[in-house]
């Protein structure tokens, strides 16, 4: 959409198998569309830095800003979630933006595509219609959210024209967690303040206790670069374990987090709750587990419940400064079907407004 809403006194036509455009803008940040960040930078995405780079700086969030206020939508920072981040009013304006802005264009929707050939020029094979094209553009998506109609068609064509196609995973999605972390189970529905470490990647933000694991904004961002194995967690984020250990305070009460949780760690690391003065050498060992919590998720929580796919198409068969296909001229591929995935927090949606208008503008 942002490649159409940018080419004009051309003949373009977009296919959408939904029966409305920009239903995934439609949910995307509790239905106000984190939009942008104003940390923005290419240490934000898991892919070609490079690549990255080269996109983000062709069409900055200074340039997004601009674009959305120029065309009457006036997004704010609120850091509520992740620091930072931009949030709309409502995700309905922007897309009330784009239909404004892509009146020009032929619009096939409730249209799904099934298959791609090329002769000379393109043959869009579609549920109701073949559809010729000179250039193809494919900007379907991942397989995250099958119910907004994320299919694995983008990574189909690229398949089928030749491209290296880097295994996907579920990415910006919640924990499962294995038999000595059930205690989580018991703490449904609660959150805490953390920091997370992942290989050399920290965060900081809530973990929400899930009924299959934990999830939050912190857990979403360290999926991205979770790579099986284990992973660490802080519940005392800038704080020192030894400022709780005085006093008569029984250990639920002593420290700065919420009791029900106190309880339950308590019990997965066999510690009577008593009073933090009566603790041995070898009980306030076990404690320092709160400042460096390891374990090893037993898995995710899947596409249906992933923000965005990670991984996809493979960046070094991609023109980084047109986004053309190297394996087929006039094939185009943009968004999330490529191997670069942005953090939680307006990331992704900034890189893709960049890659339309890197795309657009080449042509």
């Amino acid at each position: 959409m942002m490649f159409a809403s940018l080419i004009k006194n051309k003949k373009i036509a977009l296919i959408e198998s939904n029966m409305k455009i920009g239903e995934k803008i439609k949910v995307s940040g509790g239905a106000k569309c984190n939009i942008t960040n104003q940390f923005v930078s290419y240490k934000n995405y898991l892919g070609d830095e490079e690549f990255t780079k080269d996109t983000l700086e062709s069409f900055s969030n200074k340039d997004l800003l601009e674009f959305l206020n120029e065309n009457e939508v006036y997004p704010k920072v609120n850091p509520k979630i992740v620091k930072g981040t931009y949030f709309c009013n409502s995700s309905s304006e922007v897309i009330s933006m784009f239909e404004k802005l892509t009146t020009h264009t032929k619009k096939f929707m409730n249209t799904k595509v099934f298959d791609v050939e090329y002769d000379k020029h393109f043959k869009i094979k579609t549920n109701k219609q073949t559809i010729e094209a000179k250039k193809l553009i494919v900007a379907s998506g991942g397989l995250s959210f099958e119910s907004l109609g994320a299919s694995s068609i983008a990574f189909d064509i690229a398949g089928k024209f030749g491209h290296t196609i880097e295994k996907t995973k579920p990415a910006l999605v919640g924990f499962t967690v294995q038999k000595d972390q059930f205690w989580f189970k018991n703490l449904s529905g609660l959150s805490c303040l953390v920091e997370t470490k992942v290989g050399d990647k920290t965060f900081e933000g809530s973990l929400l206790f899930a009924h299959k694991g934990c999830s939050g904004p912190v857990i979403l961002n360290s999926s991205l670069y979770w790579q099986k194995g284990k992973m660490s967690i802080d519940f005392l984020p800038k704080k020192k374990l030894e400022n709780f250990l005085k006093g008569n305070k029984k250990i639920s009460s002593a420290f700065p987090l919420p009791k029900r949780f106190m309880i339950e760690f308590l019990n997965s690391i066999s510690l009577e709750d008593k009073a933090v003065s009566s603790l041995n050498s070898e009980e306030k060992e076990k404690l320092k587990l709160l400042k460096n919590y390891e374990f090893a998720p037993a898995g995710t929580f899947g596409y249906t419940k992933a923000e965005v796919t990670s991984c996809g198409i493979n960046t070094d068969e991609i023109n980084h400064k047109t986004f053309e296909s190297l394996k087929q001229e006039d094939l185009y591929f943009l968004g999330e079907c490529l191997d670069i995935t942005g953090e939680l927090g307006g990331y992704n949606f900034q890189l893709y407004f960049a890659q339309g208008f890197v795309c657009s503008k080449s042509m």
